[in-house]
C-alpha cells in the first residue's frame, strides 16, 4: 500500500539526535531519506556499542535511510550534494549556525533556486541572538532552560534520564515539515523552517515559567511527585513496595478518601478540601496516605484503588519496561544483525508497518554517486 510520504525525497545533513529523529520519522512514513555523513560518520555511531555492536542512539534514529559519506570541503562532493538537493523536496541540516550558509547550502540561497524546497535548520539556541554561537548539547540545554532546576529531589537538580531536549526539537521539526508539505500541496510554495533545542524545551517549560511569572514562583523539586497536584506521586506500602497514585479531580479525591483511606471526613477537612489546599498542606496529606498504605500490602492497596477507580501505576525499571505487556516492538536490520526496537507510537491501523534497515556508513555511497552524477 502507498505510504503517506512515498515519492518525497529528503536530503539530511545530520548528526547526533534532533535532526536524525526528524528524518527517521519521515522515512517511517515512506519518504526516501539520504543521510549525508562526514567521512568518519555521524558521531552518534560511536556513542556506545550496545546494540549488536552498533550505537543504541544510531539504530533507533537511522532506520530506513540511505547513507553516503561526503567531504563538504571537497568541491566534487559539495557539487554532488547540491545536485541531490536540487531534486529534493526537503533539506534538513543541523550544522553549527552559519556553516551551511558558508558552504552555499543556506536556506535563503537554496530556496531562491527552488521555491518549492522545504528547508529545516536545526540548531542549539537558534541562528540569531547572543547564544547563537554557543555549542549546545542535551544536558547543557536541560540546565540552561531551567528544566534541571525543577527536576530531581529537594537536595539538588537532576537530569531527565533521556535526551528530552534533542527529542523535543526533532519532534517539532517533524511537525513543521509535515505542515509545510501540506501548505506546499495547496500553494506550491516551500518553506524556510528553523527550530532549536532551546526553543523546544522552553515551550515544554511554559507551565513552570507561568508559575514563576504570575504565581508564587517556580515549582519546587519534589522528586517523584507532581509539584502542583496532590496527591499525585509515589508512596510506600508495607514492606517498602512502591505505588504511584494520581488524583485529578475532586470526585476522585472524595472516593480516594472514603474508599481507599477509609477516612471519608478527610475530603472535607479544610486542609485538604481542594487541590490548592492539598498542595499547600502536602506534608500532612502525605502522612495520612503513608499511614494507610504503610499498613497494607501493595496488592491490597491495588484492590482498593481499582474499586475506587483511582489511577495508579508501578515504578518500573527499564527491564520492567522490556517485559511490559503493553510494549509494542518492531524488528529492524542493522549492520550487526536484527534489533528489536520500540515500535513507532502512532500508526495507521489500515497499513502494515514497514521500517527499513539501519545503514552502514557509506553503504549507499557508490549508488548515490552514480545516480546523482554530473
Amino acid at each position: 500500500m502507498t505510504r503517506p510520504l512515498d515519492g518525497i525525497l529528503v536530503v539530511s545533513l545530520e548528526q547526533a539526535v534532533a535532526a536524525p529523529y526528524c528524518s527517521c520519522r519521515l522515512a517511517d512514513a515512506g519518504a526516501r531519506v539520504i543521510k549525508l555523513e562526514r567521512p568518519e560518520g555521524d558521531f552518534a555511531r560511536v556513542y556506545d556499542r550496545v546494540a549488536r555492536g552498533e550505537s543504541a542512539y544510531f539504530v533507533w534514529l537511522n532506520r530506513g535511510k540511505e547513507s553516503i559519506a561526503v567531504d563538504l570541503k571537497a568541491p566534487g562532493d559539495l557539487a554532488l550534494v547540491r545536485r541531490m538537493i536540487a531534486q529534493a523536496d526537503i533539506f534538513i541540516q543541523n550544522l553549527a549556525p552559519g556553516a551551511a550558509g558558508r558552504l552555499g547550502l543556506g536556506s535563503e540561497d537554496l530556496r531562491a533556486a527552488d521555491p518549492r524546497l522545504i528547508t529545516c535548520d536545526i540548531s542549539g539556541y537558534g541562528e540569531t541572538g547572543p547564544y547563537a554561537h554557543m555549542k549546545a548539547y542535551d544536558l547543557l540545554v536541560q540546565a540552561e532552560s531551567g528544566l534541571a532546576a525543577i527536576t530531581g529531589r529537594p537536595e539538588g537538580p537532576g537530569r531527565v534520564g533521556v535526551s528530552v531536549c534533542d527529542i523535543a526539537c526533532g519532534m517539532y521539526a517533524y511537525q513543521a515539515v509535515l505542515e509545510a508539505l501540506l501548505r506546499r500541496g495547496r500553494t506550491g510554495e516551500g518553506a524556510a523552517l528553523a527550530t532549536s533545542l532551546f526553543s523546544a524545551m522552553a515551550d515544554w517549560m511554559t507551565v513552570p515559567l507561568l508559575h514563576q511569572d504570575y504565581g508564587p514562583g517556580a515549582p519546587p523539586r519534589v522528586g517523584l511527585n507532581h509539584p502542583s497536584i496532590a496527591p499525585y506521586g509515589v508512596y510506600a506500602c508495607a514492606g517498602g513496595a512502591e505505588i504511584v497514585i494520581c488524583i485529578q479531580n475532586e470526585r476522585e479525591w472524595q472516593r480516594f478518601a472514603a474508599q481507599v483511606l477509609t477516612l471519608p471526613g478527610l475530603a472535607e477537612d479544610p486542609r485538604f478540601c481542594d487541590n490548592t489546599a492539598r498542595v499547600e498542606n502536602r506534608p500532612a496529606l502525605d502522612r495520612e496516605i503513608e499511614t494507610c498504605f504503610g499498613a497494607l500490602d501493595r496488592a491490597d492497596v491495588v484492590v482498593r484503588l481499582e474499586a475506587a477507580q483511582i489511577a495508579f501505576g508501578a515504578v518500573n525499571s527499564p527491564a520492567d519496561l522490556g517485559a511490559h505487556p503493553q510494549l509494542r516492538r518492531v524488528s529492524v536490520g542493522t549492520p550487526g544483525g536484527r534489533i528489536d526496537l520500540v515500535a513507532p507510537p502512532a500508526w495507521d491501523r489500515g497499513q502494515d508497518l514497514r521500517l527499513g534497515p539501519v545503514p552502514a556508513l557509506d553503504q549507499h555511497g557508490a549508488a548515490l554517486r552514480a545516480e546523482f552524477a554530473a
